[in-house]
């Protein structure tokens, strides 16, 4: 393999070596450097709660350091974008000190060149230039010998200069095997107080969403610390916090993305950053409202939206302990035109005063499928009311100018269910469904794929069913005509329905997926009751009408469940929704896919 003629930048290792952590000047450059080698660090937290970073050696052609990937980048390992002697531009990184070593977490970079020849003889720190390269591990301090290293994040902090205490610290980088940490982090929601009862008596207690750069992380204080913080905290301000017990965090209680959460105790220190410059700012990876049919029920997503509509506070009874809990609803509007209701609970309900039209950008509400689709805020969810970003003047604009007068699509039940619509964002292939065996559990599994249609079979294709609207049940002939059991009816016509059984395959495999009517009514574009009168008039051309449905792509959205036949267990594979591609809203989708937070 030929020489790259890729300058990498000189000296880069020596200077990020010997830096003090609060030279910003230096840790905002973006060096270009090369990877010596990339090495995954797994271990076990204290729980068996499985951990995974990957450590790199890091070269500028005459020495190297120690670096280790944000877990958000773990992709780029995975996918094998990055690997062995892969030359690249560091975009954002930050720097620890482990057992007075330094390392580098890069938390943003830019592949330039996947496989190079290496470049240069370079050595260790302190070692002549041309030295042949050590090997250098990462250990954990003495003091957390008995547990494996998580990652090279987790040793001792390094003083900045002058005693000020510890170098700010990336949430990304927090776990139970570091000390000495602090962070600047701003308030993104702050819960009321609340009381509760347990065999040692009652408490209380309250919780934030702490944010950064690099993430976010829950903090809960309790008892006596609720009374020292709980007033001192306040939303959308930035606070240096340290000295806080980092713990496994407890996914039954909380939302944000994170494997750990902070315990605020007695030895936490708050202090509130008056810097002007640096300040942690929210992210949001915003859907869109016409996009919400495609999440699951119960997932958790940004929204940014005109609220159209503000209704009155209404309260009702809590089934789990009979209490009253106060609830607004709010109708978003944006520029897709569709309407979705936002439910606001507690204490949001009652101080929400916005009644100008204002926008509103949401950060991690609940998808909810009553009327099709519903949103609800959560405790852990914040509102950010006409922010000063470019999404939110490009929405007003849009309200103002045409917005105001468009009439609006609310979601409807039909094509939504259980299981939600389509997820582009999570498609899987058929060996990936197989593969996680889906529907093997007694519990029905949901999934979404794209696949092209290759067999139909066309014995059995249609029915005779009931016409009736709320019936649809299979019809017999009898000398007055069809009778339907179920309606004690008898009709002069049924009407013919789709039972679809047809064989999808992608570049992963193949798979019998079975669907009905309106499956039939899409594929073969006529009713099936047109399709039986074509049949009884012309069998070829109603032949070539299934013949012309098969060699189509389609995106699924299926739940595969157990089904007994003969006395064998199988999985079905039913499905939910079918939706021909639309090109541009494919293109569209991976647009937005590579401006979210996965791709950054």
């Amino acid at each position: 393999m030929s020489s790259p003629n890729i300058p990498l930048t000189e000296g880069i290792c020596e200077r990020l070596n010997a830096s003090d952590k609060e030279d910003e000047e230096l840790w905002n450059t973006t060096p270009t450097v090369q990877f010596l080698s990339i090495k995954k660090v797994a271990s076990s937290g204290a729980s068996g709660a499985p951990a995974e970073r990957h450590r790199i050696i890091m070269s500028d052609g005459v020495h190297f350091v120690q670096a280790m990937l944000a877990t958000q980048l773990n992709y780029m390992v995975e996918e094998n974008l990055i690997g062995k002697n892969t030359i690249a531009i560091i975009e954002r990184m930050t720097g620890n000190m482990i057992q007075e070593k330094r390392l580098v977490v890069i938390l943003g970079l830019k592949v330039l060149q996947r496989e190079a020849a290496k470049i240069g003889s370079p050595a260790p720190l302190n070692s002549p230039p041309g030295q042949a390269q050590q090997q250098v591990e990462v250990t954990t301090p003495a003091s957390t010998s008995s547990v494996p290293a998580r990652a090279p994040a987790v040793g001792q902090q390094q003083r900045a200069a002058g005693g000020r205490g510890p170098s700010v610290f990336p949430i990304e980088a927090l776990s139970p095997y570091q000390n000495n940490w602090r962070i600047k982090a701003r308030v993104i929601q702050k819960s009321d107080i609340k009381t509760y009862a347990n065999q040692r008596g009652d408490g209380k207690l309250f919780s934030v969403t702490l944010m950064d750069d690099t993430g976010e992380i829950k903090a809960t204080a309790f008892n006596a610390v609720v009374d020292d913080f709980y007033d001192k905290l306040q939303e959308d301000k930035v606070y240096f916090v340290s000295k806080a017990r980092v713990n496994l965090a407890k996914k039954k209680f909380s939302t944000v993305s994170n494997e750990y959460e902070l315990s605020l105790d007695r030895n936490t220190e708050i202090e509130e950053c008056h810097e002007t410059t640096n300040l942690p700012v929210i992210r949001y990876n915003f859907v869109k409202l016409s996009g919400l049919e495609e999440l699951q029920k119960d997932a958790i997503c940004d929204v940014i939206a005109v609220v159209k509509e503000v209704g009155e506070v209404s309260t009702i009874t809590m089934k789990s302990n009979n209490k009253p809990l106060e609830k607004r609803e709010l109708t978003l509007v944006d520029e897709t035109g569709f309407s979705v209701k936002l439910t606001l609970w507690g204490k949001q309900a009652i101080q929400f005063n916005a009644t100008d039209q204002p926008i509103i950008a949401f950060k991690g509400v609940k998808v909810g499928d009553f009327g099709g689709r519903s949103l609800g805020a959560l405790s852990s969810s914040s509102m950010s009311i006409n922010p000063d970003t470019p999404d939110a003047h490009a929405l007003k604009g849009w309200f103002i100018d045409a917005g105001a007068k468009t009439s609006f699509q609310a979601h409807t039940k039909a094509g939504t269910g259980a299981g939600g619509g389509i997820r582009r964002d999570e498609m899987r292939t058929i060996s990936d469904v197989k593969d996680a065996q889906l529907g093997m559990s007694d519990k029905t599994d949901w999934f979404s794929t794209r696949a092209t249609i290759m067999h139909i079979k066309a014995d059995n294709i249609l029915y005779p069913a009931c016409p009736s609207e709320s019936c649809n049940k299979k019809v017999v002939s009898v000398s007055e005509g069809w009778r339907c059991e179920k309606c004690d009816m008898v009709y002069p016509h049924p009407q013919y329905r789709y039972m679809v059984s047809m064989a999808v395959a992608d570049y992963t495999g193949q798979a019998w997926f079975s669907g009905f009517n309106d499956v039939g009514d899409l594929i073969f574009g006529m009713s099936g009751s047109e399709l039986q009168e074509l049949r009884e008039r012309d069998e070829s051309k109603a032949t070539e009408v299934v013949t012309n449905a098969q060699c189509h792509t389609y995106n699924f959205s299926c739940k595969a469940s157990q089904d007994s036949w003969n006395d064998q267990t199988r999985v079905r594979y039913g499905i939910h929704k079918i939706q021909p591609l639309d090109y541009a809203v494919e293109a569209r989708a991976y647009v937005d896919l590579l401006h979210s937070a996965w791709a950054q």
